[in-house]
Parts: structure tokens; C-alpha cells; sequence
């Protein structure tokens, strides 16, 4: 009985040239897509935070209008190549160009951090922990990931598995998802939508909420484990107060 063909998963599997170590780095760069669905459910599950949610869907949304357009160009990869499937547009380039577009685009004009309260002379100086990101941290974070993005796009050429032209149209379709869905979400919040979302009887059940758009997370979470520091202090002193009068 003839043994059946294996088969390989394009979804990892990369070709490169081993002896060339920027080669061997765009390698690496192809499994972007894979690690930031990864981050996106871990971020999701463990914050519960509905903004997070949100890109996430607009990310899958911009996956979907990347398979359509794949079938409905049907342009052929490099010649070079030996993987399968259309090439126009990279979806690498269009997947990454929108997660750093919406991401700078929270991250400059959604995200609006609470200032810190000015310490009296007299006062310690606020830890460096305390203070949320300001504008120019953020705008530095945003250019990071855009390098990120284009770095992602570019490896793309370098393995042969897509023309400039067709990553070129995948930034493009990515970033015009970004800037579509923000647009989007930005008018379901001044509508009230989101908050309708959260007070639902899913949005209750899933615990979701809404506060990286107004508050620093690491400050709030802080704030909670410095409470409840003061308060396990408190506790200590008293006991040993017990216990010295027991005595």
C-alpha cells in the first residue's frame, strides 16, 4: 500500500537561505503575524479590556478583506518562490501595517492618561512606575512599532515570497482597515454602543471593561497592591501591639 504524501503548514513554514543571517532574521519576522494573535488573546483574557477587544476584531476583520482580495486578484507570487497561494496583497505587510496603525492611533489621540498630582516640596518624588507614559514616550512607542511593521513588510521582499508592489498594496489595504475601523469604534463610543456593550448581560458575565482608554493600568494596579500593603502593615502593628500587652 503506497504511503500517503506529507504535507507542509505554510502558515510557519518559511523558506530561507541558511547561510545568510538577514535572511535567516526575516525568517523570524514571518511568524509576526502568529505572535501578535498570540499577544492579542492573552492581553484579551487576562485584562478583559473591551479597547483590546476591540482591534483584535478589527484585525480579524482585516484578515477577512485580505483572503477576498487574494481571490479576487489572484496575482501570482515571485517566481522565485515555492510556497502556495496568491500573492496580492502581502497579508504579512497588511496584518502588521494595521496593528501599528491602530496602535499609534490609541496610543496619540484615543489614549488619554490621568496627569500625575504634582508632590509638594516637602513630598517624595513619584516613583518613575507612577507616572503613565506621556505624549512623547508615546509618539517614541509608535514610531517603534511602525519600524517594526516596516521591517516585517520588507522581509517580505527579501524571502522572495512577495513583489514590492504587492507588499506596497498590503500596507496600504492595512493601514486604510486601521484608519476605517478607528473610525468606526471612535463613533460607537460617542453614540454610546460601547457602553451599551459593557452593560449587556454578555459584557457583565465577561467582566469586560473600559479603563486603558482613561487610566494608566499600571498605576491602577499599583495603586490596589499599595492599599492593600498599607493595610497588611496596619494589620502587623496592631498584632504586635496584642502582643506586647499580652506580655
Amino acid at each position: 500500500m503506497e504511503a500517503t504524501p506529507l504535507a507542509s503548514l505554510s502558515l510557519t513554514h518559511v523558506h530561507y537561505n541558511p547561510h545568510d543571517p538577514i535572511s535567516y532574521l526575516c525568517a523570524w519576522l514571518a511568524l509576526a503575524p502568529q505572535s501578535l494573535c498570540v499577544i492579542y488573546v492573552t492581553l484579551i483574557w487576562s485584562t478583559r479590556e473591551v479597547e483590546i477587544l476591540l482591534m483584535f476584531m478589527g484585525q480579524m476583520g482585516c484578515e477577512a478583506l485580505n483572503f477576498l482580495l487574494k481571490r479576487l486578484i489572484k496575482e501570482e507570487r515571485p517566481k522565485q518562490m515555492y510556497g502556495k497561494g496568491y500573492g496580492m496583497p502581502s497579508s504579512h505587510a497588511q496584518f502588521v501595517a494595521y496593528f501599528s496603525i491602530s496602535l499609534s492611533l490609541f496610543l496619540l489621540i484615543r489614549h488619554n492618561p490621568p496627569t500625575p498630582p504634582q508632590s509638594s516640596p516637602s513630598s517624595q518624588p513619584l516613583p518613575y512606575s507612577h507616572r503613565p507614559l506621556n505624549l512623547l514616550q508615546r509618539s517614541f512607542l509608535s514610531v517603534l512599532t511602525m519600524a517594526l511593521a516596516a521591517s516585517v513588510a520588507l522581509s517580505r521582499i527579501y524571502l522572495n515570497y512577495h513583489t514590492p508592489t504587492q507588499v506596497s498594496v498590503g500596507c496600504v489595504a492595512g493601514g486604510a482597515c486601521a484608519i476605517a475601523w478607528f473610525g468606526a469604534t471612535e463613533w460607537a463610543r460617542r453614540e454610546g454602543w460601547v457602553d451599551v456593550g459593557l452593560d449587556s448581560w454578555a459584557g457583565r458575565m465577561g467582566r469586560w471593561r473600559d479603563l486603558v482608554v482613561e487610566e494608566d493600568l499600571a498605576e491602577s494596579g499599583w495603586n490596589v497592591w499599595e492599599e492593600r500593603r498599607k493595610r497588611r502593615r496596619e494589620q502587623r502593628q496592631v498584632n504586635e501591639v496584642g502582643r506586647k500587652k499580652r506580655r
